[in-house]
């Protein structure tokens, strides 16, 4: 074993970089065992340096993250500081002076993952980022190095514990969407300003970067169609549980048909109770894989959290160390398909439509015309009426796989109807 010790920086002192000290510090003989050679923590760069540190050499803490990533003798950064920047100059101010980067920032990789793997390329040095997308789930590198012979079509995923539990509760205790998300936040599976997540922006990040690993193509967070959770109601799943499916938000990435463009999207979903994804309970994350050679194949387990995340830092800090201390480099970007990203009007689903219309006769006879009109053929319709209303019914309509173009022509078509009020909803209806 090499005696002299592997350098790291750390960027960030959070509830994710608390643990990767701890981690460092507690298995340093292990990791030392693994690696070839010591891991030194050589310094933590934080915002706040008066907050008490424990586990940690005061002297190595330091409010400078610029002059600690740029120091010569950083052999590996970890940035899980988060956000665009100074995250994006301080990584490339790591690189530019031989330093590896391992980091969890999945908001910058959606945005400008190009550029930084380009910059790695460049310098020779490595971009590893499993505890981007799924935390302690091995994801990035199953996509980019196991599956690197076979051919994914699809990703299909649950990838924010956050909406996960919301929906979750929903289900299971008829909570409205209020309630679920109140609950959340009391136990801290939601952040005081949970926009990120019931939104479907942290959702989305991790779309164009599962999309871009698994087509080999760019893709980024413009690239991706998003839909949050605001308009998901109890009615919606009690509509689902009639239908033997559950209401998820998905991460869906798919190659089209004729291989020539691909299409990544996120939004609430219904999908079967018998498909895998359904079972996922609580804050849990997991996702589905489609591919030619390897059929279906499923990662499952804690997507967010202080040690889970801190597990995947590891895990590529490992990695990154091993590469510096041979001489070689792990894998960089795979883009060379250069496939299209095709617009969300293209995709083709099912869709579950609940209408508020008049009860009388004729109606069921008009909605219908319109839906052949536009193409879109009906699978099934329900209908019942309101209650406490004598002249109101609700209408649900399921159709079979059309353009989201196609459906969203239907439901401007719709509303243009006398005989129906309103358009209640409109989900998808996914995996089956």
């Amino acid at each position: 074993m090499r005696t002299r010790p592997l350098k790291v920086a750390l960027l960030g002192y959070g509830v994710v970089g608390s643990e990767v000290a701890r981690i460092m510090t507690t298995h340093a003989e292990d990791l030392a065992q693994r690696i070839g050679a010591p891991v030194e923590l050589a310094g933590v760069a934080v915002r706040r340096p008066d907050r008490v540190r424990e586990g940690v050499d005061p002297a190595l803490v330091t409010t400078d993250a610029a002059g600690l990533a740029a120091r010569e003798d950083i052999d590996v950064v970890v940035e899980v500081i988060g956000g665009l920047e100074p995250a994006r100059t301080l990584i490339t101010s790591a690189f530019e002076h031989g330093a590896s980067v391992v980091t969890a920032n999945k908001a910058l990789l959606a945005e400008d993952g190009s550029t930084l793997h380009e910059s790695a390329e460049k310098y020779g040095v490595d971009l590893f980022y499993e505890a981007a997308v799924a935390a302690a789930i091995p994801l990035v590198r199953p996509l980019r190095e196991s599956l690197a012979g076979d051919k994914v079509n699809r990703v299909l995923g649950i990838v924010n514990g956050t909406t996960n539990f919301i929906l979750d509760r929903m289900e299971s205790t008829g909570a409205g969407y209020s309630e679920a998300l109140d609950e959340a936040t009391a136990l801290g599976y939601a952040e005081a300003d949970p926009t990120a997540d019931v939104e479907g922006f942290d959702a989305a990040a991790k779309a164009a970067i599962l999309a871009g690993i698994a087509f080999h193509t760019r893709v980024r967070l413009d690239d991706v169609h998003r839909e949050g959770l605001a308009d998901v109601t109890a009615a919606d799943i009690a509509s689902a549980k009639r239908m033997g499916c559950t209401v998820k938000l998905l991460a869906i990435c798919e190659r089209a048909e004729d291989g020539r463009s691909v299409t990544a999207r996120v939004h609430p979903a219904m999908i079967p109770l018998s498909h895998p994804l359904a079972s996922v309970r609580e804050a849990y994350n997991a996702v589905f894989v489609e591919s030619e050679a390897a059929g279906q194949l499923m990662f499952y387990g804690p997507g967010a959290g202080g040690s889970p995340t801190a597990s995947a830092v590891l895990g590529d800090l490992v990695a990154a160390c091993r590469n510096k201390l041979n001489g070689g480099r792990g894998p960089g970007e795979s883009a060379y398909a250069q496939l299209p990203v095709s617009p969300m009007g293209e995709v083709v689903t099912r869709y579950h439509i609940s209408l508020d219309v008049a009860d009388k006769p004729g109606v069921l006879a008009q909605v219908a015309t319109v839906f052949a009109e536009h193409g879109v053929s009906i699978d099934t319709v329900r209908q019942k009426g309101k209650e406490g209303a004598h002249d109101g019914a609700w209408l649900v309509v399921v159709t079979h796989r059309a353009q989201d173009a196609a459906l969203g022509a239907t439901v401007e078509a719709l509303r243009g109807l006398d005989t129906v009020r309103g358009v209640a909803s409109i989900m998808r209806v996914e995996g089956e």
